[in-house]
């Protein structure tokens, strides 16, 4: 389990561990749902002053332009994480895996409000199928911002892997009054590293991506659960979850791990004698 939490892949898991690669992929799988239910559960009204959202991009299998059409119905290709920061408790609020649309945003927006008690100020960059979900999300109980950075131009015939430089933001206040000084997405942001830092199947440039999506949702909701109830943060000196009055200690691995439910083993009845076959 720290193997995983700490941005370890499957097989270097296998090879540091000495346990089979079904086994740790088990593992995985059921620590994943398990986490999932607890967040799903217990991670509700919040009071929040400053959510701050964003969108990481990773894939499965392949690259969306690289999927054989045999594969699509498997869920291979471009996967979005959307992802909500307290910027306050640095608390992950909520999480989605989907795509980039507006589906995808609509059900994201949704569970954040679900989540979230009293007004509070939202900043995201300025994708736009953000406009319609957090107005049908919150409604007038938000003070909305978007953030658009401004890219300068790259070099002609330049291939590059990351976007051109920033050279510049701009402000659209979409709804209430959001106050200048907060509007940022710096938090969120920097969460986008930590999770590429910690989860192998987001690291760019290598074969450690995911190669079924329900593995791949199964990490993220993993991951978040280490970050917000065992990592200390290194400003807060606590957890999010502690920040944010969730819990009152730092939670150990052995914890995490007691997530899962307890496995039924069925109790063999008596033997019964066979019956003699006379002659």
């Amino acid at each position: 389990m720290r193997c995983l939490c700490e941005g370890n892949s499957i097989r270097s898991t296998v090879r540091i561990t000495g346990v089979a690669k079904n086994t740790v992929v088990k593992l995985l799988c059921e620590m994943g749902c398990a986490c999932a239910n607890y967040h799903h559960f217990n991670v509700r009204n919040l009071t929040v002053q400053r959510l701050q959202c964003d969108e990481i991009w990773s894939f499965v299998g392949a690259k969306a332009k690289n999927v054989p059409v045999e594969r699509e119905q498997d869920g291979w290709g471009d996967v979005w994480t959307w992802t909500a920061i307290d910027a306050d408790t640095k608390l992950c609020v909520t999480y989605h895996v989907g795509d980039r649309g507006k589906h995808s945003a609509f059900a994201f927006m949704q569970d954040c409000a679900s989540r979230i008690k009293g007004r509070l100020q939202i900043t995201t960059d300025a994708h736009k199928p953000y406009l319609t979900a957090v107005e049908k999300a919150f409604g007038g109980d938000a003070d909305y911002a978007q953030l658009h950075k401004i890219y300068g131009a790259s070099e002609a015939n330049e291939a590059r892997y990351s976007p051109a430089t920033c050279i510049g933001c701009d402000m659209k206040t979409v709804s209430g009054v959001p106050d200048p000084d907060h509007v940022s997405t710096s938090f969120v942001e920097r969460q986008n590293l930590s999770m590429r830092m910690h989860m192998r199947r987001f690291t760019r440039l290598t074969n450690a991506f995911s190669k079924k999506i329900e593995n791949h949702g199964h990490a993220v909701s993993l991951y978040f659960m280490f970050y917000n109830f065992c990592r200390v943060h290194q400003t807060l000196r606590v957890t999010p979850a502690m920040e944010a009055g969730l819990t009152d200690h730092v939670w150990r691995i052995e914890e995490l791990i007691a997530l899962m439910p307890q496995p039924q083993v069925k109790k063999r009845g008596p033997y019964k004698k066979r019956a003699r076959i006379s002659d």
